[in-house]
């Protein structure tokens, strides 16, 4: 008796890949697949970033209304508006007039996550002077308050610079 292929080992040798077709197929589904994911991976990172421009400008209006508390407290220049000059000083500290200990209100300036990574921290942030006014805002004698630079809209769609 000779040994050689019957046909049903024929048959289950030709069935094991996959044929052209059946690769296009699954290429295909993948291909539909990681387009419907891309859209929702950019949409997390916007959402990331805007849950740290959040954080930030909470975290900076917090150490300018503590800055401008310690100057109410200590009674200084009671003409002036009590804000600090810039946002550096808020991290380099400035000295208790009755303990003189130096009084620090931020530990770092935070970044705005929608400014070039090239630029500063304190440079990303737009600043309002006392003086200013809320629809103009321009820089002055003084840090009343902080705003994005950014031109984009944000995902509640509200320009990120009225945050």
């Amino acid at each position: 008796m000779k040994r050689g292929l019957t046909s049903s080992t024929a048959v289950s040798i030709r069935a094991r890949g996959f044929s052209l077709i059946e690769l296009l197929v699954v290429m295909t589904i993948l291909g539909v697949l990681a387009a419907a994911v891309l859209p929702l991976a950019e949409v997390g990172v916007q959402r990331e970033r805007e849950r740290e421009l959040k954080r930030s400008l909470w975290e900076i209006r917090d150490a300018i209304d503590a800055y401008k508390r310690a100057l109410d407290l200590a009674g200084s220049n009671p003409g002036d508006s009590h804000y600090p000059p810039t946002l550096d000083v808020l991290a380099s500290g400035v000295p208790d007039v009755k303990t003189g200990r130096t009084l620090y209100f931020l530990r770092r300036i935070p970044r705005d996550p929608f400014a070039p990574a090239d630029v500063p921290a304190a440079k990303t942030w737009g600043l309002r002077s006392y003086q200013s006014s809320a629809d103009k805002p321009e820089s002055g004698a003084d840090v009343y308050d902080v705003y994005s630079r950014s031109d984009r809209i944000g995902l509640n769609g509200v320009p990120l610079r009225d945050w």
